[in-house]
């Protein structure tokens, strides 16, 4: 077991009952959550099976038990991607957010300790979006913010996100950026293609758009995390900073800055599930950007979070302490000692 103190980045978590949202707003497209005994229930979205679901997705104290099996400190809760709904009327993704930033809230307010929370916000009403952002921070404590990797039809360069942008970096709120919504159709339907290729791709197409839009140079104190291990764009940042240098005409019309230039001020988790392609990606991005992040408690993370950089020779004890807690603490700005036992 390490002794080092172990921070899982990503995680996501449900309230334990969720109020019939469809009959809440007036019309449908909302998650529910159908309980079917012995500690399962069902997500459905407007009445069909999305996924099948435990009680560590909304039990606390199972998560608890979990993470004293693997040996996780703490958890950074945030909300389940399928819930931003940012297709909906601002107003009702406002009330929902409230909803689970409350759950979230409570949850960490119960185990302080045990438990670290990322805001949702209605990111399609940025006006709205903020209002929350300051609730969150004044009135509920949290540090950062969990996003999806576009908003409906902005991808992450839009104007009209330059407010949130703005508060982000007053409030010193770090950004966790998930991927969603992807492609699901014609070609990508078929091998779970949009959760195995179509993430690390809405992922790339998220930090170049933060990148290529000059939003990096507007507001040079972000902190920006990118779940997944950064999907592609580590894997790509040569391509994509050649297309800089040689179609300037296309690519340099917001940015000044090459891609490469923001190596090591970008970070991302470590859920790359390969010890070599995790070794590459320390490399490439900074041994102080790779953040432990795990996606518990679904199928596509990593069951025993923080084994891969446990296990890993190539890592000094200080690069192991780094990655598996230090490098998290600096990203949410806090402290050490607010989770160390008494």
């Amino acid at each position: 077991m390490s002794k080092h103190l172990k921070i899982d980045l990503h995680t996501h978590i449900l309230p334990s009952r969720l109020p019939d949202l469809s009959q809440r707003y007036g019309y449908g497209g909302w998650i529910s959550v159908e309980p079917v005994g012995d500690g399962k229930a069902k997500m459905m979205l407007d009445g069909k099976p999305f996924r099948d679901i435990t009680c560590n997705c909304w039990d606390a104290e199972e998560r608890l038990r979990d993470c004293k099996r693997t040996g996780v400190d703490v958890q950074v809760i945030s909300t389940v991607p399928v819930l931003f709904n940012y297709w909906a009327k601002p107003e009702h993704c406002l009330d929902l957010a409230k909803y689970l930033n409350d759950h979230i809230a409570q949850t960490c307010s119960l185990y302080p300790k045990k438990f670290i929370g990322l805001a949702t916000l209605p990111m399609q009403s940025p006006e709205l979006a903020v209002t929350e952002l300051r609730r969150c921070v004044s009135e509920l404590g949290f540090k950062g913010i969990q996003i999806g990797s576009h908003i409906n039809e902005w991808n992450l360069d839009a104007l009209e996100l330059e407010p949130i942008w703005a508060a982000c970096e007053e409030l010193d709120v770090a950004i966790f950026i998930h991927p969603w919504d992807m492609d699901n159709k014609d070609r990508m339907e078929k091998y779970w293609f949009p959760w195995l290729i179509g993430m690390p791709s809405e992922t790339t197409i998220a930090i170049c758009s933060l990148i290529f839009g000059g939003v990096f140079e507007r507001y040079p104190r972000l902190k920006v995390a990118l779940a997944h291990g950064g999907g592609s764009f580590p894997f790509t940042i040569g391509r994509i900073d050649h297309g800089f240098q040689v179609r300037p005409d296309l690519c340099a019309i917001a940015s000044k800055q090459s891609p490469l230039s923001y190596l090591g001020k970008i970070w991302v988790d470590a859920l790359v599930h390969d010890e070599e392609t995790l070794i590459f990606l320390i490399k490439k991005m900074g041994v102080d950007k790779v953040i432990l992040g795990s996606d518990y408690p679904f199928p596509l993370g990593e069951h025993h979070p923080g084994k891969l950089i446990e296990d890993m020779t190539q890592l000094t004890d200080e690069e192991k302490g780094k990655l598996l807690s230090g490098n998290a603490l600096e990203f949410l700005n806090l402290e050490k000692s607010l989770f160390l036992e008494d």
